[in-house]
C-alpha cells in the first residue's frame, strides 16, 4: 500500500482496510480543553482512538523551560502513545479534527514526521467525513498495544534554540497567527503581542477554502511564493503562538509541493519567556 504523506480525503480512508490504517482523532478546544474527547466519545470516524493537544501531543510540565505553551512530548512518552495505539510498520496513520487540520491534526502530523513515521491529515476533518455520510461510532476504542517502541525525533527537522532564531542563523521566520495578534493589536493568550523582529505573516487559516479544506496545490504554491520570493523552502522556520498551528502552514507547503520547512517549536509564546528578548509590532 502505497502511504499518503500529506492529505487524504473522506473516500480514500473509508476505502482502506481497517488493519492497515491508524486513525486518531485530535479534536481540542482552546478554551475548553476537555471538549474535544468528549466529542470523540459521542462520535467519531470508526476505530479512531483520541488525542489531546494538552496531554498527548504536548507536555505542559515543560512549559517553565521557556519552550511555549505547548512543548514537545518528551521522546519516550511520545514511543509508549504509539504502542498504546498499536502503531506499527507500514501503517498508514490519518489524524483529524474540527478545524481543518489546523488545532492538533497537522500538529500530530509533524510529531510523527519527527520520528520518520509518514501520516496523511484528514482534508476538511471530521465534517468532511459527515458530510460524505460515512458512518460514525461512539465510545472509547479499546488499547491496540503493538509492543514497545523507541523513537526519536530528528532534530534538524525543528528549531527550539531562541538565540539561533535572535540572530538569524535559523533561518526565515514565517508566522502562522492571524494578522492583528502577529502586528500586536490583540494578544488573547501570550504575555505581549506582537511579533518577533523579520518575521514574516502568513495566518494557516489561508490554507483553506470556504468549505475548510485545503485550497489546490498549485495555488497554495503561489501564494506562499508571493510571501517568500525566490526563498528555498528549507530556509523557511514556521511559528505561531504555542507550535501547533504552525504545522499547518508546514503541512501546506508540503502539499503543494514546497518541501524542507522546519518548526521553531516554542514559538512566540516561548520567544516572549524572556522579557529582555525583542518585539516588533505592526
Amino acid at each position: 500500500m502505497t502511504l499518503k504523506t500529506t492529505l487524504i480525503d473522506a473516500a480514500e480512508l473509508a476505502a482502506l482496510p481497517p488493519e492497515s490504517v491508524l486513525v486518531v482523532d485530535c479534536r481540542f478546544a482552546l478554551g475548553d480543553p476537555a471538549q474535544g474527547e468528549r466529542d470523540y466519545l459521542d462520535g467519531h470516524v470508526p476505530g479512531a482512538v483520541y488525542a489531546s493537544l494538552d496531554r498527548d501531543l504536548s507536555d505542559l510540565s515543560r512549559q517553565a523551560e521557556g519552550l511555549g505553551r505547548h512543548p514537545l512530548p518528551r521522546e519516550s512518552a511520545f514511543s509508549a502513545l504509539l504502542s498504546r495505539w498499536g502503531w506499527r510498520e507500514g501503517m498508514q496513520v490519518v489524524s483529524y479534527d474540527a478545524a481543518g487540520g489546523a488545532l492538533a491534526a497537522a500538529r500530530l502530523w509533524w510529531l510523527l514526521r519527527l520520528v520518520g513515521i509518514q501520516a496523511a491529515v484528514l482534508d476538511g476533518g471530521y465534517a468532511a467525513w459527515l458530510a460524505t455520510g460515512l458512518p460514525t461510532e461512539s465510545g472509547e476504542m479499546a488499547p491496540r498495544v503493538a509492543g514497545e517502541l523507541s523513537l526519536h525525533y530528528d532534530e534538524s527537522q525543528v528549531v527550539l534554540d531562541h538565540a539561533a532564531v535572535a540572530d538569524g542563523a535559523s533561518g526565515q521566520l514565517l508566522d502562522a497567527r492571524a494578522a492583528p495578534r502577529y502586528r500586536g493589536e490583540v494578544e488573547p493568550l501570550d504575555r505581549v503581542g506582537g511579533h518577533v523582529p523579520g518575521a514574516l505573516n502568513r495566518p494557516f487559516a489561508d490554507n483553506l477554502d470556504s468549505k475548510g479544506r485545503f485550497k489546490p496545490a498549485a495555488q497554495l504554491r503561489d501564494e506562499f511564493s508571493a510571501v517568500l520570493g525566490s526563498m528555498a523552502p528549507a530556509q523557511v522556520v514556521h511559528m505561531c503562538g504555542s507550535g501547533v498551528t504552525a504545522c499547518h502552514n508546514l503541512l501546506a507547503m508540503e502539499y503543494a509541493g514546497l518541501p524542507g520547512s522546519r518548526l521553531y517549536a516554542p514559538s512566540w509564546s516561548g520567544w516572549v519567556s524572556d522579557a529582555s528578548r525583542p518585539v516588533a509590532t505592526g
